[in-house]
């Protein structure tokens, strides 16, 4: 009897394994379609990106500067030229912090932090701060240039978010940044007849990325001189663009993709005509069959190898808001999000003091575009 019993729970152990390992075509694209679908921001989640960005904006050390010192006086700690965005180890990195916080108390009005939060924002995001902040851009010819453009970019999304927050320390806050935002937003417009050529990199000075947060400024803060010039510029560089080598991407250090930025901008400046001829042209043989895969990132504490985990990021928000073109493009969105999500608390500043705020606005874009 015991013989036959054990004999019944081995043929069922055996059929649960090929259950549980089938490897069927079908059975493996449901599973693969449905990775990252369920991951949104809730209140739990949000606490916890919270953590981040709050551990740093008023961490000043360890800091890199990007400064360019011209004569001796120059030469300061990060709080002297930066009293509002000093820590988060470099300026922009800083304001997207800033952003973040401003995005989580806004969306989570009963976060658990929302008190430190607001705190830290009020000793930060003061007049007097933000005056020492805008003169740093005159401290010298070469800090003109500074966080060209993508500093300038998180700058204007942050005024953007609290532009659109019916709140009393938003709209102060909002009002004490404006001063800046106006001088970047200037300062867009000189840079932008200037530039021949549109810079094609996965890091910072992505052209593409920054015409993109800084359109999306411009049309919510009603700058029609921004608009207008961004428009004429992305159309000169991007129109004629065809058969984009995303098989080319990523290069090691990116933290954007070339190609899908470009998409992302283009899509907010093309009339609804326009962009799905546009974006048929731009992905070639890629619009009916992209196969790019998350990215690998073997080092998490090289502050240039973790990049990766933010292309991850940037590649989602970038694919969500075109998923309707095709329903393939969300799922290698959700795939990415999937792949990154678990690794930005990993103990290590190097992803930590900026990868929640990639994570965020992932997530929100996620959220916005949902099919």
């Amino acid at each position: 009897m015991n013989i036959y019993i054990n004999y019944i729970l081995v043929i069922a152990l055996f059929c649960c394994f090929l259950s549980c390992n089938d490897t069927s075509p079908d059975n493996s694209k449901k599973t693969t379609d449905h990775v990252g679908s369920d991951i949104v921001l809730n209140r739990s989640q949000a606490e916890n990106l919270a953590k981040l960005p709050l551990k740093c904006i008023q961490h000043p050390l360890p800091y890199k500067a990007g400064h360019t010192i011209a004569k001796e006086e120059d030469l300061a700690m990060p709080q002297v030229h930066h009293p509002a965005f000093y820590g988060c180890f470099d300026w922009h990195s800083s304001v997207h912090g800033h952003w973040s916080l401003v995005y989580l108390i806004k969306t989570f009005p009963d976060l658990k932090d929302q008190a430190s939060i607001r705190k830290m924002l009020n000793e930060n995001l003061t007049e007097k701060n933000i005056k020492k902040e805008l003169a740093y851009f005159s401290l010298n010819k070469y800090t003109k240039s500074f966080e060209r453009t993508y500093g300038w970019a998180w700058l204007l999304k942050l005024s953007e978010e609290l532009y659109t927050w019916d709140d009393p320390d938003g709209r102060k806050w909002h009002q004490n940044l404006q001063p800046l935002a106006q001088h970047i937003s200037e300062q867009y417009q000189e840079y932008l007849p200037k530039l021949v050529y549109p810079i094609r990199v996965g890091e910072h000075s992505n052209t593409a990325f920054g015409l993109g947060f800084a359109y999306d400024y411009a049309l919510t803060e009603k700058d029609k001189a921004l608009q207008t010039i961004i428009e004429q510029r992305a159309r000169d560089f991007y129109l004629t663009d065809a058969d984009c080598p995303l098989s080319w991407e990523p290069s090691g250090y990116d933290f954007l993709s070339p190609c899908l930025e470009e998409i992302n901008i283009m899509r907010r400046i093309l009339s609804p005509t326009e962009f799905p001829k546009w974006i048929e042209q731009f992905l070639g043989k890629n619009y009916t069959n992209m196969r790019i895969v998350p990215a690998e990132i073997k080092d998490r504490t090289d502050g240039k190898l973790v990049h990766l985990d933010g292309l991850n990021f940037s590649r989602a928000w970038c694919l969500y808001p075109i998923a309707s073109f095709d329903k393939s493009f969300e799922r290698i969105a959700n795939k990415h999000l999937a792949f990154s999500i678990a690794n930005i608390v990993d103990g290590d500043y190097s992803g930590e003091h900026w990868l929640a705020s990639f994570a965020l606005y992932a997530l929100k874009t996620k959220k916005e575009y949902a099919q």
